[in-house]
């Protein structure tokens, strides 16, 4: 958003220049100088532009609602990337504050890539608001999406085997055009395409630039600048450049690796051709050869126009605790006028009585558990029956805790000049030695010192390479929309395609040693090799749901069998593995995929308290009960898991009907094993035929989620090795 926020000032600031208009333009969010801030906080310009974490801040300040008197439009860009999230119901709970004090107030929400517009209209104007409007322009633009297909491709594929193998190819495409935006869908990917590309071009270093969230802003815009002016010939970089930025130089995107859903794809190659009558056109560049088929079905359902819809979250209490308290900094909270702000929005709109009644004493006196701790007891009530917080150091806690974004804590990289390269997640550097290289920001450095929170470190000399810097989160999940239209492609290739052309051999191989999968039915492959029995399921659900329903079947067997059963999933089904036991009849495989006794049989099968205390961690920190400490103080990653701990603990045993449990639960089932959608795929199995599949041999299909476990219980020689030798055999058996 704060790349999308500078490409708006200038794009609001070209015009006015243009036709002398003296409309003052400015920005405020998280990039913004504190010199910036201050003289924001003297005078508002004519139009502001912000994010949902400034708007916030700036609702502390009990003089901003007369600042905003005159305000008439509020305009939310690209909402598709906020409804569905925290940060979308921390801008709804703003944006009801506003209408609260200015009941004319116009909202205008832009989005080129939702498939759920009159859904997200709604959320965005309110659960009480009048009726809303669709504005639409004409779908014109033309967009080509083309597959770079690797001239060479094994039978037996997995996943990011390809990768950087295509680097020649992708250099000579980029030779072709003025200006190429690269995206991967890691900041470590891209650190390696950056890198990769540099050794293969070193002439090429002034006009390469790389662009993800945790280089420094200085360093950001200074790739921005070049992408606008058109000096940079490649810029590698993560989302953080695939929102409505406009860079008109870019002929076009090149797109590493699966995009896992039909809008971001769209959304990404929206970033080439940005003139009038320009073409959009994205080269898609597969790490797995299976890949190929989700590039043919997401460019078929493009076409078809199958985008995926976002749904709006519902009732996050540690949201609304926080906004609560911002209230208590600025306005105040009124206990009857403010609730019925606060269930105008979509996401609070069914919010109890007793709910409200929690939220009121959690801000005032920490709740049931904690209302012995001073610490925690932050509003009191005025003489205007206002709940307003008064403590400057509570005020000043609150304003640097804003935001609903939660992640490991980062520490801070600096040369020994003091410039700023960026932040490095706190559990990839606490495994570098003083002395040890590692790849960040497109330098390869080395660690001179790591304390209080920063890295000092200088450029590397020598040939040692280093790691490359990584990032925790989890791999994108395929969309359902996607998930459909890989299947219907597997089903129904179209060999004039070159994607379906350049896998046809290894579709027919998973033909004839076993069948391909479909929404149809549900295929299911057992098989042994020398590490014991294996079965494969192919859902077609995603990523997370496939976690949760192997977690589920392995769970349900091995009550009876006492082996245990390994788990491996990728976005087209799941792998088990175990010395026995698998092997199952085609009734036995419906009642191990029923969802009798679902939830009881998900508590019981995976650590749910382990990792409801670590989601209860991000809860805490959005709530307030957990800080990250101030500015040069902050508090390693250890610290916060520990405060967030303890809370669970205390909360667990003396408050066991504390909301925020409860939410922190939810979320683990709901954003982790996507539980709904589990159900949803778990009853739309129950009325497909199953086709049970013995093939003597792993398949195309099997081979990678084999080679996933394999990759996972071995170190990494025997992996390689144990690997190696499974090609030949399944190669040779192919032939």
């Amino acid at each position: 958003l704060r790349a999308l926020a500078a490409d708006t000032m200038k794009a609001l600031q070209e015009p006015l220049d243009a036709l002398n208009i003296p409309w003052e333009i400015a920005a405020r969010t998280g990039d913004t100088t504190a010199n910036q801030r201050a003289k924001l906080r003297k005078k508002l310009p004519f139009a502001l532009v912000t994010t949902p974490e400034s708007l916030s801040l700036m609702l502390t300040y009990d003089d901003f609602r007369e600042k905003v008197a005159g305000l008439h439009t509020v305009i939310i860009d690209e909402w598709h990337e906020l409804i569905g999230t925290k940060r979308g119901v921390q801008t709804e709970l703003c944006l009801s504050t506003l209408r609260d004090w200015l009941p004319d107030l116009k909202t205008w929400g832009l989005s080129a890539t939702l498939g759920n517009l009159t859904e997200a209209a709604s959320v965005l104007h309110g659960a009480k608001s009048p009726q809303t409007a669709l504005i639409a322009g004409k779908a014109d633009k033309t967009t080509t999406i083309e597959t770079l297909v690797p001239k060479d491709i094994e039978r037996f594929p997995w996943s990011g085997h390809l990768g950087t193998r295509s680097l020649k190819a992708v250099v000579s495409q980029i030779e072709k055009a003025r200006s190429t935006l690269l995206f991967t869908n890691t900041r470590a990917q891209t650190e390696i395409w950056f890198q990769s590309l540099l050794d293969a071009k070193p002439d090429w270093a002034d006009e390469l630039g790389m662009h993800h969230g945790s280089i420094d802003r200085a360093e950001r815009g200074r790739v921005e600048e070049g992408l606008r002016a058109g000096t940079l010939r490649c810029v590698v970089c993560t989302s953080s450049l695939d929102l409505g930025v406009d860079f008109s130089p870019v002929e076009q995107v090149i797109q590493v690796g699966s995009p896992k859903g039909i809008a971001r794809l769209l959304q990404r190659a929206g970033r080439s051709g940005h003139q009038p009558g320009a073409k959009s056109r994205l080269l898609c560049v597969p790490t797995n050869a299976l890949e190929l088929v989700e590039f043919a079905a997401a460019r078929e359902a493009m076409n078809r126009r199958e985008i995926e819809a976002r749904r709006p979250l519902l009732k996050p209490l540690d949201v609304l605790v926080q906004h609560l308290a911002t209230l208590a900094i600025g306005c105040g909270v009124h206990s009857e006028k403010s609730l019925d702000q606060i269930r105008r929005t979509h996401a609070y709109a069914d919010l109890s009585d007793t709910e409200w009644q929690w939220a009121l004493r959690f801000i005032s006196t920490g709740g049931e558990a904690l209302k012995a701790y001073p610490q925690f007891q932050r509003a009191e009530l005025d003489d205007k029956g206002l709940y307003r917080i008064s403590d400057k150091r509570l005020i000043q806690q609150h304003r640097m805790s804003i935001g609903t974004i939660t992640s490991e804590a980062n520490i801070s990289v600096k040369f020994q000049n003091g410039q700023k390269l960026g932040t490095i997640e706190e559990g990839f550097l606490s495994r570098v030695r003083s002395g040890g290289q590692f790849i960040f920001s497109g330098r390869r450095l080395q660690l001179v010192r790591l304390r209080d929170q920063t890295a000092t470190v200088k450029v590397a000399t020598g040939k040692a390479k280093g790691q490359v810097a990584t990032w925790v989160g989890t791999k994108m999940p395929l969309s359902s929309e996607l998930a459909h239209a890989v299947s219907r492609r597997l089903v129904s290739p179209d060999l004039k395609e070159p994607e379906m052309r350049a896998i046809a051999p290894i579709l027919d191989l998973q033909r004839q040693w076993s069948r391909l999968p479909s929404d149809e039915f549900l295929l299911i492959e057992q098989t042994h090799s020398r590490e014991g029995e294996h079965a494969f399921v192919y859902p077609f659900a995603g990523r997370l749901v496939h976690e949760g329903i192997g977690s589920l079947v392995a769970y349900r067997i091995s009550k009876h069998s006492r082996e245990d059963v390994h788990i491996t999933m990728n976005d087209y089904g799941f792998g088990l593995s175990s010395r026995g036991g698998l092997f199952q009849d085609e009734s036995t495989w419906r009642e191990l995929l029923s969802t009798e006794n679902l939830l009881e049989d998900l508590l019981a099968c995976m650590n749910t308290a382990e990792l409801a205390k670590r989601q209860f961690r991000g809860v805490a920190q959005v709530a307030g009960l957990v800080l990250q400490g101030f500015p040069g103080k902050r508090k390693t990653t250890r610290d916060l898991q520990i405060s967030s701990s303890l809370l669970f603990e205390v909360f667990t045993r003396y408050d066991p009907d504390n909301l925020l449990l409860a939410q922190a639960e939810r979320e683990i089932f709901e954003r982790q094993l996507e539980l709904s959608r589990l159900q949803k795929v778990l009853d739309a199995l129950e009325q497909r035929a199953i086709d049970l599949q013995n093939p003597d041999k792993l398949t195309p299909m099997a081979f990678p989620l084999w080679a996933d476990r394999l990759s996972a219980t071995l170190p990494s020689g025997d992996y390689q090795s144990r690997l190696e030798a499974m090609l030949t055999e399944l190669e040779q058996a192919a032939d």
